[in-house]
């Protein structure tokens, strides 16, 4: 019996192994790039932080207004992921050159972030990253080379990124407008200290049939082979910040347009209106969809990570958000 037993949990941490150098591959680092001047360009800049030399890649759109202060979204990529990865997915430079907002795209260490779980095998919470140091400091070092509206701070980012969103919100609310987290909740680890200075307006896009981070809450898993300490569940997440911002404790429920049929995802879209200084609590419940940004890319499998939703586009959809949200 110990024997056979040693096999399957070595045959286990090998598939393991193997999906997850697949899935490195595939978000390895890519060029960021330098396009032509009508589109802008993103630049890598780096900043100290205590003992690290901290990156980040922001890109500048060639057509930003003169003399007017600018909206800043942070675009946080998930565990494993890259800044690359996360502009070529999300596409929010093209929207950025379109629509005249700055976009940062921060690096994590060890291609993670730390988002108050404290899981040990997770680089950046192993080492306990100061990440809120850092993004802290990367506001002010956009901010002195362009003129930032400070009232126009936005984050949004993917699972790891998208649980770190969360906890950035929840530690400057002073700074952060609204955020827009895509397949992640907040950590069980920080539920309980749930307490921001000041109401941030809130866009939570989750899937129901998210085989990765669910749902309904508990450990986050890698395909189904390793889990991770968890979070809360996304009905808990919406209610934390809709008692917090003072919303209206009913939503307004609307049935989201069915514009691909064959993507197997159909969306509701909860609000919960008229909170303190403006601020709202939106969820858009992904019914039937994976670990995917909607209307990105199937970076996996559906049998891996579930289908990606086509009904929407999740990054237009987080900036219209932004634009009507920003801090009074």
């Amino acid at each position: 019996m110990g024997p056979h037993f040693s096999f399957f949990r070595h045959l286990k941490k090998f598939i393991f192994t193997l999906i997850f150098g697949i899935l490195i591959a595939i978000l390895a680092p890519l060029p960021i790039h330098g396009s032509s001047p009508s589109e802008g360009e993103t630049i890598k800049r780096m900043i100290r932080v205590g003992e690290l030399d901290r990156v980040y890649y922001l890109h500048v759109s060639a057509n930003l207004p003169e003399n007017k202060p600018l909206p800043l979204v942070l675009m946080f990529h998930g565990g494993g992921g890259t800044p690359a990865y996360a502009e070529r997915e999300s596409k929010f430079s093209e929207l950025a050159d379109h629509e005249g907002f700055l976009v940062a795209y921060p690096e994590g260490i060890g291609k993670s972030w730390n988002d108050g779980r404290g899981i040990q095998d997770i680089p950046a919470q192993g080492k306990n990253i100061d990440d809120l140091g850092f993004i802290s400091a990367l506001i002010d070092d956009v901010s002195k080379d362009y003129p930032v509206n400070r009232k126009m701070v936005f984050a949004t980012g993917m699972s790891n990124g998208a649980i770190f969103t969360h906890y950035l919100a929840m530690n400057l609310s002073n700074r952060i407008a609204a955020i827009a987290p895509v397949a992640g909740g907040i950590g069980k680890a920080v539920a309980n200290s749930f307490n921001p200075a000041q109401p941030v307006s809130v866009l939570i896009i989750q899937a129901t049939t998210d085989p990765l981070v669910p749902y309904n809450g508990g450990d986050v898993t890698i395909f189904g082979l390793k889990k991770h300490a968890g979070i809360i569940s996304t009905d808990d997440t919406i209610q934390k910040w809709g008692k917090f911002d003072h919303c209206n404790p009913q939503a307004v429920i609307e049935d989201l347009p069915n514009r691909d049929p064959d993507d197997s995802c159909v969306e509701k879209r909860f609000t919960f209106a008229n909170g303190s200084n403006g601020t709202e609590v939106i969820l858009i419940q992904i019914i039937g969809g994976g670990h995917t940004w909607p209307d990105g890319i199937q970076y996996l499998s559906k049998i891996l990570v579930g289908p990606v939703c086509h009904d929407f586009n999740a990054s237009q959809s987080i900036w219209q958000f932004f634009k009507a949200h920003p801090k009074p």
